[in-house]
């Protein structure tokens, strides 16, 4: 499958009593992709996927693919076990998802070799192509260039998710010759702008809740060629990125989106707390800035 362009990784909302709100899920869906996403990715870090009983995770699941397959869109759906056979088995009950989204398996720092061969085992038996989630910082396992080369190579795998917290001399040597048919998709918002610049195919990203819009501009004017463009809307969606992880993510994403009316409480789930009133307004001053 083909992966390119912005996919929003949508945030959980909750009800002011702490219930999964599926009608401001189905709305944000709706939004994104009325403003340009090519999809939508679920049950992600920014879905706050682990503090979702399973039943929630059913309902994120059903709303989203429905609104997809309505609109046209690609839906990926996030896969967080840490060790091979959940990942499998998770794997297995998918349904309707158009891709995984499947992270480096974390805290137990497998190596690289056991990074390939888990992933050499899920793309043998997923029904569904892969997309690597390697963000280093949270799973404790790095990978270099040369294996997400080899991971790139196995049929199952269409693409990565690529937030590494910079970018590095793994960056520049992946995204200099990247393998055929392998999308690498910007995970850090921060770094959007100069991955595009540098082949990256699109972005996996938090910030595109607040400005779909300006993210898909952003993509289009560096892939037809208008750097200059392209490099001054980038820098304005840095700060807004900036702002948007003042706190840890999604608490400034959902207090923006309430103060906007778009959902129907800023609650996050502990062990996360809601962002403050301070780092709310600078987001929303960063997004005001956009169109300034």
């Amino acid at each position: 499958m083909e992966l390119r362009g912005i996919y929003v990784p949508l945030i959980t909302p909750f009800t002011p009593d702490g219930a999964l709100a599926a009608d401001a899920l189905e709305g944000l869906a709706h939004a994104v992709l009325d403003e340009g996403a090519a999809g939508l990715a679920l049950l992600g870090t920014t879905a706050e996927a682990a503090a979702l009983d399973e039943a929630e995770r059913r309902t994120v699941v059903e709303v989203g693919t429905r609104v997809c397959r309505e609109r046209g869109a690609t839906v990926i759906v996030g896969i967080g076990a840490g060790d091979t056979r959940s990942s499998a088995a998770a794997l297995a009950r998918l349904t309707g998802a158009d891709a995984a989204l499947v992270t480096v398996p974390s805290f137990s720092r497998p190596g690289e070799a056991g990074v390939l061969a888990h992933f050499e085992h899920l793309a043998e038996h997923s029904p569904v192509p892969l997309v690597i989630y390697h963000i280093p910082y949270r799973t404790g396992q790095a990978l270099g260039a040369d294996t997400l080369g080899r991971l790139a190579a196995l049929p199952a795998v269409a693409g990565v998710k690529y937030a590494v917290g910079g970018i590095d001399q793994d960056t520049v040597a992946l995204l200099a010759d990247p393998p055929e048919d392998f999308a690498v998709l910007a995970g850090d918002d921060l770094y959007l702008s100069p991955m595009l610049a540098m082949g990256a195919a699109g972005g996996i990203l938090a910030a595109a809740h607040l400005a779909t819009g300006r993210f898909v501009e952003l993509a289009d004017a560096w892939r037809q060629g208008e750097a200059v463009r392209a490099r001054a809307l980038g820098h304005r969606l840095a700060a807004l990125a900036r702002a948007v992880f003042a706190e840890p993510n999604p608490a400034v994403v959902k207090g923006v989106l309430h103060a906007q009316g778009r959902i129907p409480s800023p609650a996050v789930r502990l062990p996360l707390l809601p962002a403050g009133r301070a780092s709310v307004d600078h987001a929303l001053e960063r997004l005001a800035a956009l169109d300034g």
